[in-house]
């Protein structure tokens, strides 16, 4: 029977951090985690975590990500949740690889030939996003995301309500209905802004307005749907779990869940995909991370059908040296780029052995450093904090 050997982390840019789990017989898999800004807390929970793994089987993944998530009596969160997913994502690519096998077909087998990807443009104050959008249009793309605004304040925020419905309104009058168009409100938008902004965003027809309320905010959901009209609601990328997801999608309010395979789990991500078809509710998965958290996200997609379409982060402003950090992009510590590089803005079936990408050790280990991403620093005019 083959044993955990050892599970070692890697930090690596632009701001990424890499598991990777090897058995006592020469088999290795890789993880991701995410919550760059909390990093150490991460390496930590997962050095934490490794320490009651060695010597176990493992092909009980199931077994571990339950005692991962239970085992410690204090649980939730998305600092245990993604040193636990990262883990389990490892094991995963294990398991594959030792039976030469891609991971959805363990969860019952491809039902797609190709999953439609997105791209971002622009960046936190968004600004000329026509051109941005000209270019991912170039690349394939049909579909791209945007943050609406920068920090709305709950009243006098019409000015800001007025350039956001410009900018998005460019974006109409350059390509028409021939670009799907999503907008990630990211939390930071008060209950009372929102009325008044969606009012203005309905006549563009976005493809989802997303994070129109902060997770914990859930009463609010209700008040979302009748503001939002008919656009539709998305949100959940900070969820860990079906339960959490449970709550959400119980509210009747949501029409899309966002959950990210790197705070859930790659199994619980299956799990929760299954829980929102019996809602009828579509399913986005949240990835503006790095090519492990995006294999994983895609082998799920493979085999959920209501899995709609995918967000991918290359060349995701984060990654161009933000806020100090060193760039980096997601083919960077890649063997072959291929398998998560999109064909007419899908994603292909990745049909090699585990999560269906390779790793290249080498580049990790040496561009692994200790960087630090700051805290965002969004305050309103008055000096109160503002979401990021």
């Amino acid at each position: 029977m083959s044993s955990i050997a050892d599970i070692t982390t890697f930090r690596v840019p632009p701001r990424w951090i890499f598991v990777r789990v090897t058995t006592d017989d020469g088999l290795a898999g890789w993880g991701e985690a995410i919550i760059p800004k909390r990093a150490k807390a991460v390496v930590g929970a997962i050095e934490d975590m490794a320490a009651n793994l060695l010597g176990v089987d493992p092909s009980r993944i199931e077994d571990i990500a339950q005692r991962l998530r239970r085992g410690a009596f204090f649980r939730g969160g998305p600092v245990l949740g993604t040193a636990a997913s990262a883990i389990e994502q490892a094991l995963w690519d294990i398991k594959g690889r030792r039976h030469g096998l891609p991971i959805y077909e363990f969860l019952g087998g491809c039902v797609r030939d190709h999953i439609r990807a997105y791209a971002w443009i622009g960046g936190d104050n968004p600004a000329d996003v026509v051109e941005h959008a000209r270019q991912r249009i170039a690349q394939g793309f049909s579909a791209v995301k945007m943050n609406a605004t920068p920090a709305l304040p709950p009243l006098g925020g019409r000015a800001i309500i007025d350039a956001a419905a410009e900018r998005i309104g460019a974006l109409r009058d350059a390509f028409g209905g021939t670009l799907d168009i999503a907008l990630d409100l990211h939390g930071r938008v008060p209950r009372a802004a929102l009325k008044p902004l969606l009012a203005e965003l309905q006549q563009f027809h976005p493809m989802w307005v997303e994070e129109a309320t902060l997770p914990e905010n859930e009463e609010s959901l209700k008040v979302l749907g009748r503001a939002a009209g008919s656009i539709p609601v998305a949100t959940g990328e900070r969820l860990a779990s079906r339960w959490d997801f449970k709550r959400l999608l119980d509210t009747g309010a949501v029409d899309i869940v966002q959950p990210d395979v790197s705070i859930t789990g790659l199994f619980e991500l299956e799990k929760i995909a299954r829980l929102a078809e019996i809602y009828d509710v579509s399913v986005a998965p949240h990835c503006p991370n790095g090519p492990v958290s995006l294999a994983a996200s895609l082998q799920v997609g493979f085999c959920a059908p209501n899995v709609v379409i995918q967000e991918q982060s290359l060349g995701l402003h984060y990654h161009q040296g933000y806020s100090g950090l060193p760039k980096g992009e997601m083919h960077d510590y890649l063997v072959d780029a291929k398998p998560l590089t999109t064909m007419d803005g899908a994603f292909r079936p990745l049909d090699g052995p585990g999560l269906g990408i390779a790793i290249n050790a080498e580049r990790v280990a040496e561009s692994a450093c200790d960087w630090h991403l700051p805290d965002a620093d969004w305050t309103y005019p008055d000096g109160t904090y503002a979401e990021w």
